[in-house]
């Protein structure tokens, strides 16, 4: 497995011999990685394909939702339950325990969102999520609101807020361990900026966290993890970026595809990868921070 050194720290991040594995390909272009810590599985989307896989490490993969209007990120509330954010419906979806699908976010002041991206769960509840242009036509062809936000959800009051307007193409987001900080990159960038989080849930303190070089490789800033101790993991520009809680860079761990998102599984330190056309898994040496907290 190839590694860009930064600093010595990344050894202990990636443990000597590690094997960047390719589990399954031949995909269109996948997304959105979760896993579901009681199922034992990874649920991932293939947004051209407009479909959901299922995956086990016994059974291997399997269609769980086609059509799926072109979703993109996953992640599971408090409850288990699916969240998705979809490109083709404008909107992010929950899946009930029965099956059904209720819909959680597809306007703002009465305009439809862009196209709901990446997100995450906070512990209280709340659902933070991205909604660049990607998944308009030309990145323009329907838009009705003038920027591409940062949204806060509240499940309890049903309160849509919007918390940044000012990113050029807000995408993958995460919190710090203790949920003080939330990281969320901007791919027209290629930074990650930091907020700090209020007690009712704002963001205030914006300031970029980490730059990535553009020059190291293929893609932007993309989808994005936080471990156990704080550093954050950044997919794009050659692979997958580890940074320390402080925004130094400790390295890349490069990957033979354009690399879109990751998520930590199994025990806590398996990454699983979704790259392109395939998706991967490296096993480290810390434990990562799973979507469903406590």
């Amino acid at each position: 497995m190839d590694i860009l050194t930064f600093s010595d720290e990344i050894h202990m991040v990636i443990p000597e011999g590690a094997v960047l594995e390719r589990l399954e390909t031949d995909f269109r272009f996948v997304e959105g990685p979760v896993w579901d810590s009681v199922q034992q599985c990874l649920y991932f989307s293939d947004i051209p394909a407009s479909t959901i896989y299922r995956w086990t490490p016994t059974e291997g993969y399997s269609v769980y939702r086609t059509p799926s209007d072109h979703s993109n990120g996953l992640t599971l509330d408090g409850q288990r339950r699916l969240l998705a954010c979809h490109h083709g419906s404008r909107k992010v979806t929950r899946t009930e325990a029965d099956g059904t699908i209720t819909d959680v976010a597809t306007h703002y002041q009465g305009k439809r969102l862009n196209s709901p991206n990446d997100i995450v769960v906070k512990s209280d509840g709340s659902i933070y999520f991205t909604d660049p242009p990607y998944g308009l036509k030309g990145h323009i062809e329907g838009k009705e609101l003038p920027f591409q936000g940062v949204y806060r959800y509240d499940p309890a009051t049903e309160e849509l807020r919007l918390l940044v307007d000012d990113f050029d193409k807000p995408n993958g987001l995460a919190f710090s361990p203790d949920e003080q900080t939330l990281y969320v990159d901007d791919s027209g960038r290629d930074h990650v900026r930091a907020f700090d989080v209020t007690s009712t849930g704002s963001l205030i303190n914006g300031r970029v966290f980490t730059k990535l070089d553009p020059t190291i490789g293929n893609g932007v800033a993309d989808g994005m993890k936080v471990d156990r101790e704080g550093r954050v993991y950044v997919t794009g520009r050659g692979g997958i970026w580890i940074v320390s809680p402080s925004g130094e860079k400790l390295g890349v761990i490069r990957m033979p595809e354009v690399t879109a998102n990751l998520a930590w599984g199994g025990d806590g330190r398996d990454l699983y990868i979704t790259a392109s056309t395939s998706f991967y898994r490296i096993r480290l040496n810390v434990q990562g921070i799973p979507p469903v907290r406590g």
